[in-house]
């Protein structure tokens, strides 16, 4: 069984039923998501796509704030697609979003959408779910226009953060096989210097989350 079986296996298993009070659950401690929909300011007519998109919730909030932009969303897991869908259409944006299922660490996993190319792609919360990560890093450059940006909002080390809560989070966190990338700025940095790149990476909410933004120069 390939990986992106297996993956896919993964994430319907934890969110078949999750994904119904997902949203309601999830905004008390995905904390940084609504930074980073502002900091995306994508140009007029751009494309904009988000790599693990799950229920929906980010496309249709920035969907909201940039009407003049085309949003897509892609993600492994049928059953987040299914919900996601009906959260468009509740939202009356589906003519603005446009879901595919597929694995965010394959390049070729949009091509059927007839873009060439992004000017912003994000990841929110999502490669700390990804077993292959940094290949689904690699994937969000590769369909990244020149002067594009790559948006990242993750888990961090929590190193403001007293240590019985980090080790409390990160065990918690383990339940749902998420795994806070302790390497995300080494990986950004390697990635920005062989993609030619720029990279401003913060640490937000005393380390609680890490925020990166990749620029195409």
């Amino acid at each position: 069984m390939s990986g992106a079986v297996e993956t896919a296996r993964l994430m319907d298993a934890v969110y078949r039923r999750q994904r119904h009070i997902y949203d309601v659950t999830r905004k008390y401690y995905l904390l940084g998501r609504d930074h980073l929909i502002r900091e995306l300011k994508p140009p007029r007519g751009g494309a904009v796509l988000e790599l693990g998109c799950g229920t929906g919730r980010n496309l249709i909030a920035a969907a909201r704030l940039y009407p003049n932009t085309r949003f897509y969303g892609l993600d492994i897991s049928r059953h987040m697609l299914e919900t996601a869908a009906k959260n468009i259409e509740n939202a009356g944006l589906s003519d603005r979003i446009t879901l595919i299922e597929g694995d965010a660490a394959n390049a070729s996993a949009t091509e059927g959408l007839g873009v060439s190319g992004y000017d912003r792609v994000f990841y929110s919360y999502t490669l700390s779910m990804i077993p292959i990560w940094r290949e689904a890093l690699q994937a969000g450059s590769a369909r990244l226009k020149e002067g594009g940006r790559i948006h990242v909002v993750d888990f961090g080390q929590q190193q403001g953060l007293p240590r019985w809560f980090a080790r409390l989070l990160f065990s918690w966190l383990k339940s749902f096989h998420v795994t806070p990338r302790a390497e995300l700025e080494d990986e950004l940095r390697a990635l920005a210097l062989q993609s030619g790149s720029r990279l401003r990476f913060r640490h937000l909410y005393r380390g609680y989350a890490d925020y990166a933004e990749l620029t195409r120069t």
